[in-house]
């Protein structure tokens, strides 16, 4: 039988004008759960050792680089602008810059930059923490521009809006989950890439209090043969939605059993072999079932386990899932039962943002200090290697044809030889 993902993989090929290949077209990669196929990846580096080529940086971002052919995209801030650039791939120029806008602001750790640019190969699309929302042709040429707080309200998140636009089947979503500084309903858009109108603007009801409104997570997908479902976590609860239509088909109310009044959630949902990995504030890391109708909070539990992250998204090969927290401790769960492979393993004592990257049976995993630790994927915890990059980081890896991108605040960094083509 045909798993899941191999289906996500299939169908989602079949609406992008080109082949994949080494191309990372969005935050969680091709196969949105952070996990890449490729092989013969890097596994030691430095600052200088095993460096193709390094950008400076105006500053910190938590979006990921972009990766589509020869093009690599990044949504940067620089003083009060916010700007997509585009960098050649293979000697890291710049190609271009593109105001998206002013405003930008810094509260805690992130900055107005945060969320991912997604693109198709034909287009790329990039939105701002401020609600700008703008599309680009590979040559710079803007498409279309929105700005979604004018259109539908202030943003009221207590931290910022985070969560990245979801590109599937040739069509963009986007969440706006808040409620902290707002009394306004939290939303859903399906907008149409080519014109960027919106098709479909669905509010989200939550019964979530105080904080407990507020996510920073960004949407998933199930497909299963003619089924898909768009995928969304915060206010409490999981949730599942007609793509079309964004009808909310279930929910699911596991993600604050204790009615915790910050119970705001950052590490997004992440989907593989017909199993959602929900995160929450830590406790409880969930396993639903998708396909299900109304209230599956009793019904769709597939296991919980009380060691979840709560910044880092998960990553799993539908065998084992690998969970960081925030302070380096690592666990390996069997996928389908939630079960500790092993446990409580330190990585190194830092504060973790970035979310681990599954590739070439290795798993890396970046702090906010700039190290990136390999570690050995499978049922034995074992340290590959240590890489410093010497610089404050939140975004989490790319990879595209054998090559790590890596982003810090000073630099973006190509770590490694490209693959030559097939």
């Amino acid at each position: 039988m045909m798993s899941s993902m191999r289906r996500i993989w299939i169908l989602f090929a079949l609406c992008l004008p080109v082949i994949f290949g080494g191309n990372w077209p969005q935050w969680r990669g091709p196969s949105l759960d952070g996990v890449s196929e490729e092989k013969g990846l890097p596994e030691r580096w430095s600052t200088e050792e095993n460096v193709t080529w390094k950008v400076a940086l105006p500053s910190r971002s938590g979006a990921t680089p972009i990766v589509w052919g020869e093009t690599i995209f990044l949504n940067v801030a620089e003083g009060d602008d916010l700007q997509l650039w585009a960098l050649d791939r293979g000697a890291g120029g710049v190609k271009w810059k593109k105001k998206l806008g002013g405003g930008n602001y810094k509260i805690n750790k992130q900055n107005m930059s945060s969320p991912s640019p997604v693109t198709d190969g034909k287009a790329v699309y990039v939105m701002t923490g401020t609600g700008i929302f703008k599309a680009f042709d590979f040559n710079g040429t803007e498409l279309w521009t929105r700005d979604i707080q004018k259109d539908y309200g202030k943003f009221g998140l207590n931290w910022g809006y985070a969560s990245s636009p979801l590109l599937w089947n040739g069509t963009l979503y986007v969440q706006v989950l808040h409620g902290m500084k707002t009394d306004d309903p939290s939303y859903i858009l399906r907008i149409d890439p080519k014109t960027g109108k919106t098709v479909v603007r669905m509010e989200r009801p939550t019964e979530a209090i105080v904080e407990s409104p507020d996510s920073y997570t960004t949407p998933a997908v199930w497909t299963s043969g003619k089924q898909t479902e768009i995928i969304i976590s915060g206010g409490d609860v999981v949730t599942g939605h007609d793509p079309a239509t964004l009808k909310e088909l279930w929910r699911a109310n596991v993600l604050n059993p204790q009615n915790n009044p910050m119970n705001r959630i950052i590490a997004s949902p992440v989907v593989r072999d017909g199993l959602i990995y929900a995160p929450t504030r830590v406790r409880p890391l969930t396993a639903l079932r998708p396909g299900g109708k109304g209230d599956v909070s009793k019904t769709h539990v597939a296991w919980q386990n009380p060691n979840g992250p709560d910044v880092p998204t998960p990553v799993t090969d539908g065998k084992y899932l690998y969970v960081t927290n925030d302070r380096g401790i690592l666990w390996c769960l069997d996928a389908k039962t939630g079960q500790e492979v092993y446990g409580g393993k330190r990585i190194k004592s830092a504060i973790y943002s970035s979310s681990p990257l599954l590739a070439d049976g290795k798993l890396y995993v970046t702090n906010e200090d700039g190290l990136v630790t390999v570690v050995q994927a499978g049922p034995e915890f074992k340290v590959l290697s240590e890489n410093d990059m010497k610089d404050y980081t939140l975004s989490s890896p790319a990879v595209s044809d054998g090559q790590l991108f890596l982003r810090t605040a000073g630099y973006l960094y190509c770590i490694g030889k490209r693959a030559p083509k097939r």
